[in-house]
């Protein structure tokens, strides 16, 4: 068994259809059939089902295809490891996230520190990023969701304080406090739907018991401020105010209203010494901030 082979199997395995893996393997359709033969004659059993011109992964090329997946990612994290032993790479990070607000200072301090590291950043979802780092996709994701799944490590960098901003002007200004349930009538901006931000804000309305009228829904933070400062409504935002900000912040009295930022990892993945170095330097730089702020 050739590890040609099990590379070209997972890319008809993936595709199920013979004419096209081989254009994406970029070898003649003829040759890749062969090869495929080979390796069921070497397996022993047939691992697609075959009806005319047609094929279908079978239950055992399926079992199958799932140690296949296995072992040819064992093999290429063998691959960075080694090569990272003997100095061939300056690292490479690869990270999702949800939000880059709260990680752009940190990613620019960490760059100026190691510069030849190259970073790759997705944006997702929060069921997609719990994809991508189960898979091996990403090194690492940063969210605002706890994450419950076997083999994933979260480490806590970051709790922030939940404030209602409002337009300087607005009636509830001048407050020292604010309870959530005072604000049922209120017009709101927020994040859209399925955000990881707002499915966490929607946890602090449903313990308020109200259903918030939304006038405005957007995907940047900067949206969030910039529609509440023009007195569009009012929002539930982390501390992004300052002496000279033209919207207040009042503390939210009840339900409690905190946010906590996570790093996750694959414990059974290979991490290259460029993410490792990235996670721990996370860890202490928010701590750091925590100590200052």
């Amino acid at each position: 068994m050739e590890l040609l082979q099990l590379r070209y199997f997972q890319t008809v395995a993936r595709m199920e259809h013979m004419t096209k893996a081989a254009q994406e393997l970029c070898i003649a359709q003829p040759a890749l059939s062969k090869t495929i033969s080979r390796l069921e004659d070497h397996v022993g059993i047939p691992l697609f089902d075959r009806h005319g011109g047609r094929i279908r992964l079978n239950a055992f090329g399926k079992a199958f295809l799932d140690k296949v997946e296995k072992a040819l990612a064992l093999l290429d994290e063998g691959k960075k490891e080694v090569s990272e032993l003997a100095g061939l790479e300056q690292g490479s990070i690869h990270l999702a996230t949800s939000t880059l607000d709260r990680l752009s200072d940190a990613l620019g301090d960490f760059l100026a520190l190691h510069p030849d590291v190259n970073f790759r950043i997705t944006q997702a979802s929060m069921e997609e990023m719990t994809q991508l780092v189960e898979a091996g996709e990403v090194d690492m994701i940063f969210t605002i969701l706890p994450i419950d799944r076997p083999d994933i490590r979260t480490v806590s960098v970051l709790q922030e304080e939940v404030y209602l901003a409002v337009p300087q002007g607005h009636r509830f200004a001048g407050r020292k406090g604010i309870r959530l349930n005072e604000l049922a009538e209120e017009p709101f901006i927020g994040y859209k739907e399925g955000f990881p931000i707002q499915k966490m804000n929607d946890l602090f309305f449903r313990e308020a018991g109200i259903a918030p009228n939304f006038v405005c829904r957007v995907d940047e933070p900067a949206g969030i401020a910039s529609l509440v400062r023009a007195g569009l409504g009012v929002a539930l935002v982390g501390n992004c105010g300052g002496p000279n900000s033209p919207m207040s912040l009042l503390p939210i009295e009840f339900p409690v209203c905190r946010r906590n930022f996570q790093i996750a990892w694959h414990e059974k993945r290979y991490l290259s010494l460029a993410a490792r170095k990235f996670r721990d330097f996370l860890i202490g730089y928010f701590t750091e901030s925590a100590k200052t702020g």
